[in-house]
């Protein structure tokens, strides 16, 4: 993806919608890549169901972590919780390659790429709310920018990461309160690029423009 040919010094800036692992960071450092973490705004990554589902209104990050976990048995919505109704459980999440998987995995599953296969799969958010917003027996997760954009279509679930359950809104993912799926959104510039001025330039547009630009698509700044 765009951090393995941002480390191999082939771009000269990567947005990333996580931070850069320590074994990328290695590669950066072998390939003599230096760069710069900047940061852009704040995304609260949102739990969702179909409209019509009226007894989920929380989940704990124990009960997502059953349900997403490699080998997990919960194929019907009564096996979350008992006092759920016995009706299948229909999952829809990004793919293999994306950031938003990456984190999810690594905070609730507590191991990066670690997941369930069996569930509905795409790059492109969009696809997973229209999945969610047409099946009532339906569970997934995307950005809050997605999320918000389709409030009518798809209903959001509080998280309860030990504090209480909590809704992903803008505020509590800037107070810090949505935890533990609130992540930072960056970009990484490579400093020898940085002598470019086109590099720079635009690089410079990009920071005193990002929290605005953000703001409006849905990101907290």
């Amino acid at each position: 993806g765009g951090f393995k040919r941002f480390t191999a010094g082939n771009t000269d800036i990567s947005n990333a919608s996580r931070v850069i692992h320590t074994s990328e960071a290695a590669a950066a450092a072998e390939a003599g890549v230096e760069y710069l973490e900047l940061r852009i705004a704040t995304d609260g990554l949102s739990v969702a169901v179909n409209p019509s589902n009226d007894f989920v209104q929380c989940l704990t990050t124990e009960e997502l972590r059953r349900i997403w976990e490699p080998g997990s048995s919960i194929k019907r919505w009564n096996q979350v919780r008992s006092d759920f109704p016995d009706s299948k459980i229909s999952l829809y999440g990004p793919g293999t390659n994306s950031g938003t998987f990456d984190y999810f995995t690594e905070v609730i599953v507590g191991e990066v790429q670690a997941s369930r296969p069996d569930y509905t799969a795409s790059e492109d958010d969009n696809v997973l709310v229209l999945g969610v917003s047409g099946d009532r027996n339906a569970l997934g997760y995307f950005g809050y920018a997605y999320y918000i954009e389709n409030a009518d279509k798809v209903r959001a679930v509080g998280i309860d990461g030990g504090n209480g359950c909590v809704l992903p809104t803008r505020e509590s993912i800037e107070a810090g309160d949505y935890v533990p799926l609130s992540r930072p959104l960056h970009i990484y510039v490579n400093v020898e690029s940085l002598a470019r001025s086109e590099v720079a330039a635009f690089v410079e547009f990009y920071m005193n423009n990002a929290a605005e630009l953000a703001a409006e698509v849905g990101y907290v700044g």
